[in-house]
């Protein structure tokens, strides 16, 4: 067997953990030498139980992980050991580094600096925009988005990366040939071309509940900085953020609302050290990034608005707005307002998240 395929075949062991793998690492030195081992090495370290020393044993079948080495190419999945120059750095010095990766698309760039966006699953309309376009600014700013594939704030932030020609990679919690969530799955395709899927998983793994939370590591470990957006008090988010902490990641979060469930997390982050972020020059200082236009980007061809146009888009902010609250506070009419809304529409300056309720974009 090749070097590959016998760092293949000790990924892929059975019920027998990442810290025993490295343990088998740690003593036999390679892969090859812990397959060529009949059994007494084994018995020799003490963390191996009799069951595991069985299973090890039992899987030496050369045909099969042949075989199922050679579909990963089929598939397009690139494999990645701990020993290879392709390994991410980074992922050198975290706490238990993956012993190796499988990856549909690449890596990131390791002469690229890269951010963590993470955040809430069951997100508000205001996280899905701040979501979308922080992630969409800072990637059009050269910033890499790495976050989780996941529903909610994961998927705005790699849609938003997208959305502005960047790079992108979700870190999943099972074979980087399933995609999870389905909902996700064209997110998934695009980022195979324009960044990267990656799990330390073996393709076909289902995703599993434990899985989430030790995929974490690796969303921090690749990430130079981590920016949360909405998190209730107690949120899997905070999993990210401390491992962040422990390898001296900047951290990044977005302020809420007093009440609101969703902003109890990140303001409390922000109450204990982490940067408050209304802007994404907040985070661009921090590496060293040029920030220019940036009011005139915020707000883009305002001098092709008309006056009373202007009066409406300036009521409006990333929270959704009735068009009563509207009409109240521009004093137009019902008539007027509603065709000026519909131009901004059209315009594509606003967008309506629900029956008269209406937003930026």
């Amino acid at each position: 067997m090749t070097e590959k395929e016998y760092w293949f075949w000790l990924c892929n062991l059975e019920q027998v953990g990442l810290s025993k793998k490295e343990k088998l690492l740690n003593y036999f030195g390679t892969p090859e030498e812990v397959y060529k081992d009949t059994g007494s090495g084994l018995e020799e370290i003490i963390q191996i139980t009799k069951e595991e020393r069985e299973r090890i044993l039992n899987s030496k079948k050369e045909k099969n992980i042949k075989e199922s080495y050679a579909k990963l190419t089929d598939k397009g999945i690139y494999f990645v050991t701990k020993d290879d120059v392709a390994y991410p750095e980074k992922l050198l010095t975290i706490y238990q580094p993956p012993i190796a990766l499988y990856v549909k698309g690449k890596l990131p760039e390791s002469n690229k600096p890269s951010l963590a966006v993470i955040g809430a699953r069951n997100c508000t309309e205001y996280g899905r925009v701040m979501a979308e376009k922080l992630a969409a600014e800072l990637a059009g700013h050269g910033l890499q988005i790495i976050s989780g594939l996941a529903h909610g704030i994961d998927g705005y932030a790699h849609k938003g990366a997208l959305s502005a020609g960047g790079l992108t990679y979700g870190i999943e919690g099972c074979g980087v040939d399933i995609c999870y969530p389905k909902e996700n799955f064209h997110l998934y395709m695009e980022m195979i071309h324009k960044g990267g899927v990656i799990s330390e998983y073996a393709p076909g793994c289902p995703p599993r509940p434990y899985h989430f939370p030790l995929r974490n590591r690796i969303i921090s470990g690749l990430s130079d900085g981590i920016l949360v957006i909405e998190a209730k008090e107690k949120s899997g988010s905070f999993i990210t953020v401390d491992l962040g902490l422990d390898e001296g990641k900047n951290i990044y979060a977005l302020p809420g609302r007093a009440l609101d469930p969703l902003s109890i997390g990140c303001n409390n982050l922000i109450k204990m050290g982490a940067k408050l972020v209304t802007g994404v020059q907040d985070i661009l200082e921090d590496f060293s990034i040029t920030y220019e236009n940036y009011q005139k980007d915020l707000k883009k061809n305002d001098k092709l608005l008309e006056t009373k146009e202007k009066i409406v888009y300036s009521r409006l902010s990333f929270l959704p707005k009735h068009i009563n609250e509207l009409t109240e506070e521009t004093k137009l009419s019902i008539g007027d307002l509603s065709e000026i809304l519909i131009n901004l529409e059209i315009n594509n300056y606003i967008k309506q998240t629900r029956t008269n309720y209406y937003v930026l974009i």
